[in-house]
């Protein structure tokens, strides 16, 4: 496994805290806030660095080194695929360099449906660490009802942030 020392640093990392903070037929809320042993300005441009992180298993290209963050307003949280291919996961709609950063898109399955949402992610001093909080609104139309998968994301977004978090701990 390519990348083993960053599972062994998962069972040895505090678990973030994740919850659905609200779920409707309409849409939901998931939010993720955890602390980390780094500065506010390393957790933030690691958090840019998405390939380093990010779990390939929830990528369309199956390498995470595909994918990229373009830190400016109107930026793309994008993935390249073979054969000259691109996705657009989320695009940028707010840069605070070494603070925030909002975006706004549908990941992965929720692309498929009538679902939109804007993923907001904090870094902040907390100690001698850095507090990160990522709230990701949903909404959108599903006959099921789009609350069906509130639990599936907050559990993806949680575990990509586990992984963050695994990552700065490792340094």
């Amino acid at each position: 496994m390519r990348c083993s020392w960053m599972v062994a640093a998962l069972c040895l990392v505090p678990c973030a805290f994740a919850e659905v903070v609200d779920s409707a037929p309409g849409g939901f809320t998931v939010r993720i806030s955890t602390q980390m042993a780094a500065p506010p300005a390393a957790v933030y441009t690691k958090l840019m660095q998405v390939g380093e992180w990010w779990n390939p298993r929830h990528t369309f290209s199956g390498d995470a080194h595909n994918l990229s963050i373009e830190a400016t307003a109107g930026g793309c949280f994008c993935e390249k695929l073979p054969d000259s291919g691109s996705v657009r996961h989320m695009q940028v709609i707010q840069v605070a360099p070494g603070k925030r950063l909002v975006m706004s898109g549908a990941l992965g399955p929720l692309q498929a449906l009538a679902a939109t949402g804007t993923m907001s992610i904090t870094v902040a001093a907390d100690g001698d660490g850095t507090k990160l909080t990522l709230t990701y609104a949903v909404a959108g139309y599903l006959p099921a009802g789009m609350n069906t998968w509130a639990a599936p994301v907050d559990s993806m977004i949680s575990e990509q942030i586990g992984r963050l978090k695994a990552l700065m701990t490792a340094k």
